[in-house]
């Protein structure tokens, strides 16, 4: 393997690196204190509080709605380049993600809330197999096309979550100025072909607690997996599964407070499962203590578990 002079050196005397990561800080920092940037970072800041609409944030709906979004971008992606040609060692100092099809650079980001650039290049899009199945996440999504053009499917399925499903398919043209809002968890957008490449300005919200993802076989409507709906309870998820494989008895408490939770439902009901599994009498006092939660989602299905239980064991009534 060859290296270059330069990146051998730096091996050595990692200085030039540091410099050219100041070039690029230097390049988006001029753009992100910029005030059209710091007016909208603030209202996505606000956006991120659950009980607050995009139209109740001025500077973000406004760029979400092309007023001047390509401008934005313009600056920001002429600042990089710019500071891409000072220093050819350094790196977007941006989160960014690319697989030879999709490209996304993070501009912004406040709890689950994202505003991100997201490209699609068309003959990538053309090499690969059309999808078979669509997956319902609940978020909300709002897209701004920026450049380039494309056709796709907008996909809808009412019973999200159902055994069986009826889906409802909607072609759709894209182009600059195109502008989607849609709920996740009931629309998906599937991109047939793209013509050259789709650039896309793109706000997504998520949920406080995530929810459910549901996979839906396109064929047939037929529900093909549930997951998480977002990464963290995933990994929540596992690590409540790996306390119960481990019999960690002593994590029993810990289970008993994630079940009284304001979380998932899901993560909820496995920390009352592993619990009950490690230690039937602490396990069991968490179960009566969520049956008696009025407005608790979980209390219907804990007191079912509950009566079930006290029918199989008797010796549990002594803890209820």
């Amino acid at each position: 393997m060859r290296l270059a002079p330069d990146i051998s050196a730096l091996r050595g005397d990692d200085t030039p690196q540091r410099d050219a990561q100041k070039v690029l800080g230097h390049a988006w920092a001029r753009w992100s204190e910029a005030p059209a940037t710091t007016a909208i970072m603030a209202d996505l800041e606000r956006f991120a509080d659950h009980g607050v609409a995009l139209a109740q944030c001025p500077a973000l709906a406004a760029l979400m709605a092309g007023h001047g979004a390509r401008a934005w971008v313009d600056a920001l992606i002429a600042a990089l380049i710019d500071g891409l040609r000072e220093a050819v060692l350094g790196h977007v100092p941006l989160r960014h993600f690319t697989n030879g099809v999709t490209s996304s650079l993070l501009l912004g980001r406040a709890g689950e809330t994202t505003l991100a650039l997201v490209a699609t290049d068309g003959a990538g899009l053309a090499a690969m197999k059309p999808p078979s199945s669509a997956t319902f996440a609940p978020l909300e999504s709002h897209e701004l096309v920026l450049a380039g053009r494309a056709r796709a499917d907008s996909i809808r399925c009412d019973q999200s979550g159902a055994q069986t499903v009826t889906l409802r398919r909607e072609n759709m043209e894209l182009g600059a100025g195109t502008r989607i809002s849609r709920d996740g968890a009931t629309q998906v957008l599937h991109l047939l072909s793209v013509e050259g490449c789709l650039v896309v300005l793109r706000l997504q919200r998520r949920p406080r607690h995530g929810g459910v993802a549901h996979e839906v076989d396109l064929a047939s409507g037929r529900l093909l997996h549930r997951a998480a709906g977002v990464m963290r309870e995933s990994r929540h998820a596992l690590m409540i599964n790996l306390l119960g494989r481990m019999e960690r008895k002593d994590a029993v408490p810990v289970l008993a407070a994630i079940a009284r939770e304001d979380c998932a439902a899901d993560l909820r009901w496995q920390a009352l499962r592993e619990g009950l599994g490690l230690d039937s009498a602490r396990g069991f006092a968490a179960l009566a203590q969520v049956t008696e939660r009025v407005d608790d989602p979980l209390a219907a299905p804990a007191a079912a578990l509950k009566a079930q239980l006290l029918a199989q064991y008797p010796a549990l009534a002594e803890i209820a």
